[in-house]
């Protein structure tokens, strides 16, 4: 009997187990919600009319549900429909969270105020980036255990409410990792390569999809080494760090969708923070 048999008899539980995100139910957080058990029809969810992802974990359906940063706090309900239930309503508490101000100083005022052309662009863009941002892949099998893309340094957090020359602008929707240009970008799960492209604000851009809505975004970078519908591998080389787009200098931003609310990377790589907080940039 091989040791791998052997643990499956004493530990049944191991091969259903998902690694989780972290739960956070905060604006641009996650909760994370048991539907019905494993052993019954996996169940379909979603909530504000978007399709949720669903893992089985140990004996529950498992829903991983995203929240937007835009979300009030309060009292919020997920559409669940089971093999004994249809529109079953599922309630979950979202609590505020007080983001904080980032003021950053631009010397391209192009990148702050877009002139006509430069608007006809990025509305020309946001074809090619919603078709990747509203992919859903069916997929039994989610890896949310994620590794860290890149080494380097923390250098802004998901969130930051951000204004460029003084202007508010968007909150800051990924979490950014500063490192030389030219440092490797890698795949921090196997997934599919959903878009690739160079962009207005994000540069030079890659969209993984890792299947049920769940979407990761390698912002800026200097070289992309991927096509799309290709296949990679956890710790693939993507790409490289570069500063490309709207930057102040060499980093990734690194984005994360759940049904196709922008979430905190950080939630998928809780063991890795300690580093990235210690990482000196050379």
């Amino acid at each position: 009997m091989t040791k791998k048999i052997i643990l499956l008899l004493f530990f049944p539980f191991i091969a259903n187990a998902a690694s989780l995100p972290e739960s956070l139910a905060v604006p641009g957080g996650i909760v994370i919600k048991q539907l019905a058990p494993s052993h019954t029809k996996k169940p379909t969810a979603s909530f504000l009319e978007n399709r949720v992802l669903i893992v089985k974990n140990q004996d529950h359906w498992t829903a991983i549900v995203g929240i937007p940063l835009s979300l009030k706090p309060g009292v919020h309900q997920l559409q669940v429909t089971t093999s004994h239930q249809k529109n079953k309503k599922v309630p979950f508490t979202i609590s505020a969270k007080d983001y904080p101000a980032q003021y950053i100083t631009l010397k391209n005022t192009q990148m702050v105020s877009p002139n006509a052309t430069n608007l006809a662009r990025i509305k020309k863009e946001r074809r090619p980036i919603n078709r990747a941002l509203n992919t859903w892949s069916e997929k039994d099998r989610i890896e949310t255990d994620f590794s860290l893309p890149v080494v380097g340094r923390l250098s802004s957090l998901f969130g930051l409410r951000r204004f460029f020359n003084n202007q508010p602008k968007n909150p800051h929707s990924g979490l950014d990792i500063a490192a030389p240009k030219g440092t490797p970008i890698t795949a921090p799960t196997t997934a599919k390569v959903l878009e690739t492209g160079h962009f207005y604000y994000n540069g030079k851009t890659v969209f993984l999809d890792h299947g049920q809505g769940l979407i990761s975004g390698y912002f800026h970078m200097s070289a992309i080494h991927v096509k799309p519908g290709q296949r990679v591998y956890r710790g693939e080389i993507l790409g490289t760090v570069g500063e490309t787009g709207r930057v102040t200098g060499p980093h990734l931003h690194w984005n994360i969708y759940l049904n196709k609310a922008k979430v905190d990377p950080a939630l998928f790589i809780n063991s890795y923070l300690a580093q990235l907080k210690g990482e000196s940039i050379n």
